[in-house]
């Protein structure tokens, strides 16, 4: 008896039996169970199973910023003590209940539920106050006019525009008769009949003329809104210049000279390479894609593949696991041959590998999608250092958070949503494809794998995709099928080599080999762009969808299980059940949504009209920026030429009418003297557009009036007919002011 009991609790019982799943607190352990499970090991618990609930932290803090963004108006100091006096009260509550739960009076699942649900609120607080901080972090003077005169500053940026012009991003400010206090922190100018060679460097103080103008708000409501975008990157103004940047002080050095040498490592790629080949190339070595003209940007969108000139995930995950791999290959061959080495290579390689993705983001320039990538392998490459899972929920979540803190505004973004998106669907197919590929012949296994990843992430990044841009590459599975394994086995491989060669003068063949693989990614663009029905535009779906879609794939994940781990619990098979059901929420939003019947532009130089045949604009020419993001959120292929001849207007070319329904006319001035025959033609059930201001005798209007008096308060505005006459919606109420 004692020698079993000694059996029973020694040393020498099996360490690595699984735990019997009976051995939880409630429930008596059970020796025949647990010599079962011993016989026969259980099944690997899913992805979202073993995360654990450091799962829930980024999810938390996301749902904190999301309202933020999602408040109609900016809080007071007082209404931000009582959120917080709010949040820590609710906090406390939850905390004095649980000596209750612990006495038996309310049961151990309330006590679960009422310590997670406390944690939840104080980081859904805390997400909200990361964003209100951040905003008064970046906060900076706007431009309130127009002003043309000129314009002094330093250069910190040379890119290019959607209309392939170049353009300059200044700092250090300085603007005739304007107060410090009231210059823009940062202010961008395209170039337009300036000579673009010899531009000054980066780091050098110059002077132009030129117009400037505050960013432009939002082309309808419920558009992109670029005054937000330009208020987190301390945009305060944009505008052009046609003469020519002069230099007035010699390029300051440190970290602008690093820059430099950024740019004059582009500038020697572009010249090695040549042509749109070298282009990308230096794109993808060093961010600057100021050499790609607009129209290698649209074949790459209508195919897809924008999302590899722009570097991200994608190329830093290539260039860590590359420079990975073969460090370990190299010393794992040196130890073969009695080289004095570590046993733990792996770690070494990725230390190496977190240099060289270091060394990327510096080469890269540092944008905001390049630090999210590297945050993203560094916190993967650390994991194997602390002898962690590299790839795993808990990694990703625990790099979501470090972006989150650091800058709240990524949420919104596109680039933030698609790269965790593609990341975790990918991580939860790894579990089904590790027990499928064993079964397979092993030539089949590396095709097969590429064409479930593309698939997958494809799939989780399709709805976001056109959520933002309002459209769908219908062929980018092909193309990425067809140009990500170059990029991986040539293209950015190829580019290490030469960064490392470049020093000796031998990077030569390497980028030989580099410009090949962009040879045929262009190749590939090209041919997929040209299909028929390459790419299909996508209506605009309603504000809530995006939220509703993000945050119940959240929770489906989040809260499911694998049929054979531990037994659901019932908070987790609700939370399932509200994640599926606010998917099928967002989704049957976006089908059911309509787009408005009229739009008139911020600055009323154009009016849309919807048709049966589609939107018919009031004008052939003028306001084409806004006219485009309109038909494109209508999911309307044509151009404004094409939607100005649809039938719906009539008149001369500056006094345009139509009809609308119940009687009512639609009427849209513009050019000079406008704002006179605006006045004649404000009559009862009339809805009048002029780009003049309009005086009215006796001061109230007759009709529904938009000149650019009011259009400057109300910024676009969009316009139903109801029984009751027509209903108007504007950005001042569907968008705060940035800040």
């Amino acid at each position: 008896m004692t020698a079993q009991s000694g059996i029973a609790s020694g040393p020498v019982t099996d360490k690595k039996a699984p735990p019997a799943p009976d051995a939880l607190p409630g429930f008596a352990p059970s020796r025949t169970r647990a010599s079962r499970h011993m016989a026969k090991r259980r099944p690997r618990p899913a992805a979202a199973s073993r995360a654990g609930l450091f799962v829930w932290v980024p999810v938390c803090l996301s749902a904190g910023i999301a309202f933020w963004f999602a408040l109609p108006i900016l809080l007071q100091p007082w209404q931000w003590m009582l959120l917080a006096a709010g949040a820590i009260g609710a906090f406390a509550t939850t905390r004095a209940a649980l000596p209750l739960a612990e006495r038996g009076q309310i049961g151990w699942v309330l006590a679960d539920g009422l310590r997670v649900g406390g944690m939840a609120l104080v980081l859904i607080a805390v997400g909200f106050g990361l964003a209100g901080l951040r905003s008064a972090q970046v906060a900076a003077p706007i431009l309130e006019w127009r002003y043309y005169g000129p314009v002094e500053g330093r250069l910190v940026d040379i890119d290019r525009s959607a209309r392939d012009r170049i353009r300059l991003t200044l700092d250090r400010v300085t603007l005739r008769d304007l107060a410090p206090r009231k210059t823009p922190a940062r202010v961008r100018l395209s170039l337009m009949d300036a000579a673009t060679e010899n531009l000054p460097v980066l780091g050098q103080r110059v002077m132009l003329t030129g117009h400037l103008g505050p960013p432009s708000g939002p082309a309808s409501p419920g558009s992109f809104d670029f005054r937000q975008h330009a208020w987190y990157q301390e945009l305060g103004a944009v505008g052009y210049t046609r003469t020519p940047i002069l230099a007035i002080s010699p390029p300051e050095e440190g970290l602008w000279g690093m820059h430099r040498a950024r740019i004059a490592i582009s500038t020697a790629i572009q010249q090695r390479i040549g042509g749109q080949e070298g282009a990308v190339a230096a794109a993808l070595m060093t961010g600057d894609r100021s050499g790609i003209h607009e129209k290698t940007n649209e074949i790459m969108r209508a195919s897809n593949l924008y999302h590899i000139i722009s570097i991200s995930g994608l190329h830093m995950s290539m260039l860590a696991g590359f420079v990975y791999a073969a460090l370990r290959l190299t010393l794992v061959l040196a130890q073969g041959v009695g080289a004095p080495l570590p046993q733990a290579v792996h770690k070494l390689a990725a230390v190496g590998a977190l240099a060289a993705a270091a060394a990327y983001l510096w080469l890269s320039g540092g944008g905001v999608a390049t630090e999210r990538a590297f945050v993203m392998v560094a916190v993967m490459l650390c994991a194997i250092l602390v002898d962690r899972r590299a790839i795993s929920l808990r990694t990703v979540s625990l790099a979501a958070t470090i972006i989150l803190v650091y800058s709240p505004e990524a949420l919104t973004s596109p680039g933030f949503q698609m790269s965790f998106a593609a990341t975790i669907a990918l991580i939860l197919t790894y579990g089904p494809w590790s027990r499928i590929s064993p079964h397979l012949p092993i030539w089949m296994r590396p095709v097969l794998m590429l064409l479930v990843s593309s698939f997958v992430a494809a799939l989780a990044t399709s709805p976001i995709a056109a959520a933002h841009f309002n459209r769908m590459a219908q062929y980018g599975l092909l193309a990425n099928m067809l140009v990500v394994p170059v990029m991986g086995t040539l293209v950015m491989p190829a580019g290490v080599i030469g960064a490392i060669l470049a020093p000796i003068g031998l990077a030569g063949p390497a980028l030989w080999v580099m410009g090949l693989g962009t040879a045929w990614m262009l190749r590939v663009a090209d041919f997929v762009a040209g299909l028929n029905g390459a790419v299909t535009a996508v209506a605009l779906p309603p504000a809530a969808v995006v939220p509703l879609m993000g945050f119940g794939a959240a929770l489906a994940v989040l809260c499911w299980r694998q049929k054979n781990a531990a037994p659901r619990p019932l908070p987790m098979t609700a939370g399932f059940a509200l994640g599926l059901a606010m998917l099928a929420t967002a989704f049957a939003l976006w089908l059911s949504a309509s787009r408005p019947m009229i739009l008139v532009a911020p600055e009323g130089e154009a009016v849309g009209l919807m048709t049966p045949a589609g939107r018919a604009v009031s004008k052939p020419a003028g306001g084409a920026f806004v006219v485009n993001t309109w038909l494109l959120e209508d999911g309307d292929t044509a151009n404004q030429a094409q939607a100005a001849a649809r039938p719906a207007w009539t008149g001369d070319r500056r006094d345009r009418q139509a009809s609308l329904p119940d009687g009512w006319r639609l009427l849209h001035f513009t050019g000079k003297g406008s704002g006179q025959r605006a006045a004649a033609g404000c009559r009862p059930r009339h809805i009048v557009v002029a780009t003049e201001r309009v005086d009215l005798p006796g001061g109230l209007p007759r009709c529904v009036l938009l000149d650019p008096s009011r259009l400057r308060q109300s910024g676009a505005v969009a316009i139903d007919m109801t029984s009751s006459g027509p209903q108007l919606t504007t950005v001042a109420d569907r968008h705060r002011a940035p800040g």
